[in-house]
């Protein structure tokens, strides 16, 4: 799960890769939907070099969300936990593409997490929002995604705003769910995202 830990860390950023609406199967590393935010973590690693922020990589158990099970959620809550651990009780920022995005929205109910970046994200009608009062949350949606809907999304900042969050959104021209097209803008919008989040701490 770590991917950097620096001694002294004075936050954390945690990934955490797509998956399936429903699936038992392992999910494994070299999944394609692990292998695409791989770039994401890479740039951020770069981008905070010489800054002392632990990243850590999510590992599901198995590759869906499972309906009530929520497995994806689980694991985001375990790896969170295994971050106290390592770095203590710092802040954490959230990287989360598609089912791991609603993993990380749902997973920012923990006080640590004082941010959330939502790639693509899952965004169901019913989805929870209150716990994300205080909090800062960045949405980004290509306007090409066949996937999930930008539609959702976008109602779901409006109802994130309206529970209290710094909630906002950014349509990726062009974009779509695996990230591919305009590839270096979704890099570069999210590193940019993470560095502003961890220097607020």
């Amino acid at each position: 799960m770590p991917y950097r830990t620096p001694p002294g860390a004075r936050a954390a950023v945690l990934f955490l890769h797509g998956g399936r609406a429903d699936g038992r199967s392992p999910s494994r590393p070299w999944h394609l939907a692990a292998l695409r935010m791989r770039p994401f973590v890479r740039a951020t690693a770069a981008a905070l070099a010489d800054d002392p922020v632990l990243l850590a990589r999510v590992r599901y158990r198995v590759r869906g969300w499972n309906g009530p099970d929520a497995d994806a959620l689980h694991d985001a809550e375990r790896a969170l936990d295994e971050l106290t651990r390592l770095a203590g009780d710092v802040p954490v920022v959230l990287v989360g593409h598609s089912m791991g995005a609603r993993a990380a929205l749902r997973a920012a109910r923990a006080p640590q997490v004082g941010a959330v970046v939502a790639l693509a994200p899952w965004c169901p009608q019913d989805e929870p929002v209150a716990h994300l009062r205080g909090k800062d949350v960045l949405v980004l949606h290509g306007d090409h995604d066949r996937v999930t809907d930008p539609r959702a999304s976008a109602a779901f900042v409006r109802r994130a705003r309206a529970a209290g969050a710094r909630a906002d959104m950014s349509f990726v021209p062009g974009g779509d769910h695996a990230m591919l097209r305009t590839s270096t803008h979704w890099h570069r919008t999210t590193v940019s995202a993470v560095v502003d989040f961890v220097s607020r701490g």
